[in-house]
């Protein structure tokens, strides 16, 4: 038999065996293709969502269609981000049973630049904002407006998904870091907002001194993306709190009535929720700006007794901290223009969360100013206190009355005098309150009859911060912009403020969804600019020559192999 007619069969065989490979790939393709399956190896569990989402993707009824603006001759940086969103839709879509359809469109694609100017200007108005897309062509600097946002729509309602963020202080590739690590965070909000039919009251109290609307504006207004949020002056009225979910008391001044204290306690006894951002020591912050001088003195403002009763007592001391953010000062002036520089300020404790609660996970620095210490009082049985913020190890406490002068900022700190470490500065407490007014309170009183007074509340929770200043903003007055809460306009940085106090109030009123989400981090690796800058010529030589030189080697290698095998 000749060799051809018997290679025959083991021929048939190769190929039979090939379609059978071709065919089981086939089979698995329709199999998977009706199924979703996703592994991730990713430190950080970057593309794995979380069981509220999948839990919220799966019980969605209708539709939520996304117009996402994010397209176009974008930058690497744009286009990573564009990439991000697209394969996390993807994902959604998987879960929710294809419940999330989406396109993208690039509003700047049409050539009559009238028509793109009206797509542009309804976008505008539907609350999507715009960045410039800065970007190298041909050697030369482009700059191009990009709409880096969607609009979602479900069951006739209709809201903006900002895609990209812009935060003041923080460079481009981190703040396309964060958007990318807030895309399942952002769209989880998205369609809450437009699921939810009523959102939850949120209550700040005054006419006790507190912070007012102008330095809480960027807090407040925060809070309005998830919240009905109002100011009320409890003013003794016994109905003030009605209706209220969460109520916020923002650094007060003045003493607290009997009777305002006695309604707060039974709306806490009734499952009420607060968040206490409270200074035990006041300082005039006008004196010390205008003569550099100070004196901090202790605020008595008549709530010692109630928040001993659910378990925590703040000390009049400040604290001070070698782990400080900046100050700005005025040394003198050039030519009529002051000059300013930056010195280390013990009183504006610079705070890096360390615990695991998912309120402060993943967390960035926390800057407070002129902040007291708190203590948990073990009395406050059944109550569980959970420690959130705390200074470094190189901090000391200072009693009151305290001395604060500008000029300390020349002295050098010694270290050996920082020897009180980790000082609690916040705590959440949770559990069943006793009223502050057990054995107090008159049985012949007619407010007891009206209000149903309580000497045991329902299970509940409540913020204690020994700062007040956490919560404020500070405003441009040049411009009278608002700048946005925990922003430092000498030092360029965006402080972690917000967040935590966003994190608070979506804990307190049982948004622990949306805190998972937000405590999630996605690490960006980037390149060292200066690295690049420097050893650029070597690492393009590395680039293109180690690959050449391995192919000619293996080249090598294969030529010497078949001259030794042929060359008889």
């Amino acid at each position: 038999m000749s060799k051809e007619k018997q290679n025959i069969p083991q021929k048939r065989k190769d190929i039979t065996g090939f379609f059978m490979i071709v065919a089981v790939f086939m089979l698995l393709n329709f199999v998977f293709s009706y199924t979703f399956v996703r592994f991730d190896w990713t430190t950080e569990r970057r593309y794995t969502l979380s069981e509220s989402t999948v839990k919220l993707l799966k019980n969605l009824d209708d539709v939520v269609y996304l117009k996402v603006y994010l397209q176009g001759d974008l930058s690497p940086s744009f286009a990573r981000l564009r990439n991000e969103t697209k394969e996390i839709l993807d994902q959604f879509r998987a879960y929710s049973n294809n419940q999330v359809e989406y396109e993208f469109i690039n509003p700047t694609e049409n050539p009559n630049k009238e028509e793109t100017d009206k797509i542009e200007k309804q976008i505008y108005e539907k609350g999507i904002i715009y960045e410039l897309d800065v970007q190298r062509k041909k050697q030369k600097m482009s700059e191009s407006r990009i709409w880096p946002g969607a609009i979602a729509s479900y069951k006739g309602r209709e809201t903006v998904w900002q895609i990209f963020n812009r935060q003041q202080g923080i460079e481009k590739e981190q703040c396309i870091n964060n958007s990318v690590n807030e895309l399942e965070y952002g769209f989880m909000n998205t369609v809450r907002k437009l699921q939810s039919k009523k959102k939850p009251e949120v209550t700040f109290i005054e006419g006790h001194g507190e912070l007012d609307t102008l330095k809480l504006y960027d807090f407040m207004n925060s809070l309005g993306e998830y919240y009905n949020v109002n100011r009320v002056n409890i003013d003794e009225k016994i109905g003030a709190l009605k209706g209220s979910d969460a109520i916020v008391i923002v650094q007060p001044d003045s003493i607290f009535s009997e009777r305002d204290k006695f309604i707060i306690d039974q709306y806490i006894m009734k499952g009420g929720k607060v968040l206490w951002l409270m200074d035990q020591v006041n300082v005039n912050r006008d004196t010390l700006n205008i003569k550099n001088y100070s004196i901090g003195l202790n605020n008595n403002l008549n709530l010692e007794d109630m928040l001993f009763k659910y378990g925590v007592r703040l000390n009049p001391v400040l604290v001070q901290d070698l782990q400080c953010a900046p100050i700005a000062l005025t040394v003198g002036s050039n030519r009529g223009t002051p000059n300013i520089k930056l010195f280390q300020w013990l009183y504006s404790p610079l705070v890096i969360p360390d615990g695991d609660h998912a309120i402060v996970k993943n967390l960035d620095g926390v800057k407070m100013d002129f902040v007291g210490n708190l203590d948990t009082i073990t009395s406050a049985r059944g109550i569980k206190k959970t420690i959130l913020l705390r200074s470094s190890r190189d901090s000391k406490v200072q009693p009151t009355p305290a001395r604060i002068f500008h000029s300390m900022v020349q002295l050098e700190p010694k270290k050996e005098q920082f020897h009180n470490p980790y000082q609690s500065l916040a705590v959440l407490l949770e559990g069943e309150f006793e009223s502050n007014y057990v054995n107090r309170a008159s049985a012949h009183d007619s407010v007891l009859a009206q209000i149903g007074f309580k000497p045991h509340g329902v299970k509940t929770k409540m913020i204690v911060v020994a700062d007040g200043d956490i919560a404020s903003n500070d405003m441009q007055y040049s411009t009278g912009e608002i700048l946005p809460m925990g922003y430092d306009k000498y030092a360029k940085r965006t402080y972690a403020n917000k967040t935590f106090l966003l994190n608070c109030l979506n804990y307190l009123l049982d948004d622990e969804g949306l805190l998972q989400l937000r405590a999630r981090e996605v690490k960006l690796r980037l390149l060292d600019s200066k690295k690049i800058a420097n050893h650029q010529a070597k690492w393009q030589m590395i680039n293109i020559g180690v690959p050449l030189g391995i192919v000619i080697i293996l080249g090598l290698i294969q030529f010497y192999i078949r001259k030794k095998k042929y060359a008889k």
